[in-house]
Formats: structure tokens, sequence, C-alpha cells
């Protein structure tokens, strides 16, 4: 693996971060430290630093914003790179092109500023772009499969290419760039063009319903649970009387039972733990086994 000094020797026009906290920069606030934490600003940058990588044998992994996850107390080997600045937004008549780093909500908004709809459902998702595509995020009955049109990526080699939607193999919350191991670098989506003041008042509809029934107050890594067939997790957790139990500093949501918040001092162990136990109960009520949407991440932290 490649050390520090060779880093600062070889790439030292790109913002590394060494033995740097992860807990700075999850939603869920928790997280051990990242041996080396890159921010590229560029895809030239993002290749230099994959073929660096592979070239000394050094791990690496890629976060959009390190929303939808948990990183282990023991942190992450190697590279963790973070695409937030890579994040530039472009719009060619109905189609927006975002860059993997760029925040999904605000994306919405440049939609809007052009009155282009169909990207309503995601105004409230906490994501980035390119984490949005990996996990084909949803909500309120719309998902990126439906308006996504073509994904430029970066294979695990470093080369750069361009798949169509019709070939990403979306499903419930997956994508061919989960399997593939595939890095989002830039997204094209087609929209349609709106009435501005209908789309505005849309998206504060639904900007208002996130707001009454989820727990926007603590961190949390979002929705913890993918969505049973037939069922919802959240439902199913409140009859199983999890609602409300708490292990360490993190807390299954009052407001919400299908989040879990860090009500402080919390660490992903206590995540790992609650997430185990509200299964347990979910499976003892009601029969179903209920599958993390949350992506668990890193090592576990040994004790001294």
């Amino acid at each position: 693996m490649i050390t520090k000094n060779e880093i600062i020797k070889k790439i030292p026009e790109i913002l590394i971060k060494f033995d740097e906290p992860l807990a700075n920069y999850t939603f869920t606030k928790v997280g051990g430290k990242a041996d080396f934490l890159a921010f590229p600003e560029d895809k030239k940058q993002l290749q230099t630093i994959v073929k660096l990588a592979n070239a000394t044998q050094t791990p690496f992994l890629v976060l959009g914003n390190a929303s939808n996850l948990i990183v282990r107390d023991g942190g992450i080997r190697g590279f963790v790179i973070l695409l937030e600045k890579m994040n530039a937004i472009h719009t060619d008549g109905y189609e927006i092109e975002a860059e993997a780093g760029a925040n999904l909500i605000e994306t919405t908004q440049i939609a809007l500023e052009n009155s282009l709809t169909g990207f309503e459902f995601a105004c409230g998702i906490p994501g980035s772009v390119g984490g949005a595509v990996f996990m084909n995020a949803g909500a309120y009955g719309g998902e990126m499969a439906t308006i996504l049109s073509s994904v430029q990526v970066m294979d695990k080699n470093g080369k750069i290419f361009t798949i169509s939607a019709n070939e990403l193999q979306f499903g419930y919350r997956r994508s061919l760039l989960q399997t593939a191991h595939y890095i989002a670098l830039s997204a094209k989506f087609a929209l349609s063009n709106g009435d501005y003041q209908l789309i505005k008042a849309e998206m504060a509809r639904l900007t208002h319903l996130r707001e009454l029934k989820q727990p926007l107050d603590y961190p949390s890594c979002g929705s913890v649970f993918k969505r049973p067939v037939g069922q919802f997790a959240g439902q199913l957790i409140q009859e199983s009387g999890a609602q409300g139990y708490q292990i360490g500093g993190v807390q299954v949501s009052e407001k919400h039972a299908g989040f879990m918040v860090n009500r402080g001092n919390g660490t992903a162990s206590d995540y790992e733990k609650l997430i185990a136990y509200v299964i347990a109960q979910v499976k003892k009520t009601s029969g179903i086994t209920l599958e993390p949407e949350v992506r668990i991440l890193g090592e576990e932290k040994i004790d001294n």
C-alpha cells in the first residue's frame, strides 16, 4: 500500500487529508478514520487517484456525499474519495446534466428554475446525484430510473465511458453500478417542459410532507430498511414495539420508525446493534425479515 509521503510526492495537486475522521463527513456523524481522504476536482484527478491506487495495490472507495451509509468505527483503509468538488450542473433544453458530486436537492431547484418537470419527487432527498443513480433513489412514487437518460462512469481501472439508462438494470434501490463497481461521474436527466408555479407548488407539498414525517432534527442515514413487498418497514417496526428503542446514542426515531437517529455520541456499532435488534423484533412479530437499505462500510474498531 502506498505511503503518505509517496502520495504527497506523486499527486501534490490533489487535496488529500490523512487519518481523517469520517464522522466529520457522514450524515450519521459516526465513522472512524480514512487513511487517505481525497477530494478530486474533476474526472481527470479522479482517474489519477484510481490509477495510482491500482499501481500501488492500495484499496480505494468512492463516496458521493456520505448520506445513505454507515461507516464503521474502525474506519476505512486506503483511499476514500469524496466527489463533493465535482458538482457542476448544466441545462440544455429539456435536459439537465449534473456531475456525480452535485447535491440532488440543488439539482431539483435548477429544474424548477428552468420550469422543467419530472424531478419533483427528489426535492427532499439529501444525497448526491451519483449516489442517487447508484442506489436508484426514489420517493413519493418517483425514482431515478424514470428520468435518467444516461450516466458517464469510470470502471475500477480508470476507463471512462457512457451507459444508457436502459442498460443500467435498475431495480428497487439497485443498479448495474453496484454489481459492476462502476463510479458515476455525471448523469443526464430527460425532463419535460412544465409550469413553474405548478412545479414549485408540488415541491413545496412534498417538502412539507417530508418535514412532517421525517426526523430532521438529528443526524441520521435516512431510510434504514428497504420496503418489503406489500408492506411498509416503518409500520412493521411500530407494530413490533421497537419504535423509540435506543442502544447507546442511537435510537429508532419516535417520529418515523423507518429512521434511526444519532441522539448524541452514537457510534457505528450502536447503529449496527440497533439494526440487528429491529430485524429480530420484526421477524418475531411479523415473520418478515427486513433488509437494510443503508450501506455499511469499513472495519470494526479493535479495542486495545
